[in-house]
């Protein structure tokens, strides 16, 4: 299943940035919460950003393969979409501000998600006739 190389791919990711977190908190002696530290609040947002995106954004991918959608096109979504959210972690990494990856990579991943329900809809839909 191709979904399986995009889906542990993510996985990957939502590790190394927990891990980052945890790495961060344990050299600066900050058990929970946040301490008041904008580079662990920083830390703390990149890692759920990708939390709570990557489970949606895989599920579909999973029905749209499912549905026998060619393998070029869950290629294109999954792989577009792991880009995505690197460059949005990279780039909320960096600043609390705006960046160009932050920008693409928020941008990007709510394209990909909206096109991957709109296909899913309609491929849904038109197997209902």
């Amino acid at each position: 299943m191709l979904t399986s190389i995009y889906a542990a791919l993510c996985a990957i990711l939502v590790v190394v940035l927990a891990a980052r977190v945890v790495f961060f908190r344990r050299a600066h002696k900050i058990g929970i919460g946040l301490a008041e530290n904008r580079d662990l609040e920083r830390r703390v947002r990149v890692h759920a950003n990708a939390v709570e995106y990557v489970p949606l954004a895989l599920v579909l991918l999973g029905l749209l393969e499912l549905g026998q959608t060619p393998g070029w096109v869950i290629h294109l979504f999954g792989a577009s979409f792991f880009i995505c959210r690197v460059l949005h972690a990279y780039g909320l990494n960096k600043t609390v501000r705006t960046s160009l990856g932050r920008l693409i990579g928020t941008l990007g991943s709510w394209i990909i998600i909206v096109l991957m329900s709109v296909m899913l809809l309609v491929h849904t839909l038109m197997g209902m006739q």
